[in-house]
């Protein structure tokens, strides 16, 4: 994992952003939080794709012990969909083409709406 990066609503003021994790590679990809015990309420990963798509934005739960916010964007910085993921769980597909998925802990589920704008800044 490199960079760490904030995902800003342009559409809702947030404050105190979480800390992102940038997964641009394979490896940082497919290990996503896996294995992890807890994920802090001031952190979350943002996974990083080639271009908008369905299946290439899929996530899986399993060896996630806890439940994530899950906010798919499209490549125009804008809320794709979004899920309260459920621990364990074999897949959750966006129902709109995304290019990064951004895994929060539960509590900034209602930080973003599908459509909204956002910007990635550094953190």
């Amino acid at each position: 994992m490199s960079a760490l990066v904030k995902v800003q609503n342009l559409d809702r003021e947030i404050v105190d952003l979480p800390r992102i994790t940038i997964c641009d590679t394979f490896g940082t990809r497919l290990r996503g939080l896996m294995f992890r015990r807890t994920l802090g309420t001031g952190e979350g990963i943002l996974l990083v794709g080639a271009r908008d798509q369905r299946l290439d934005s899929a996530i899986h739960m399993l060896f996630v012990p806890f439940d994530l916010a899950v906010i798919w964007i499209n490549s125009n910085l804008q809320v794709a969909d979004k899920v309260l993921a459920k621990a364990w769980r074999a897949a959750y597909v966006p129902t709109r083409p995304a290019k990064y998925v951004l895994e929060l802990h539960p509590i900034h589920f209602s930080a973003y709406d599908v459509g909204h704008k956002v910007a990635i800044i550094d953190a």
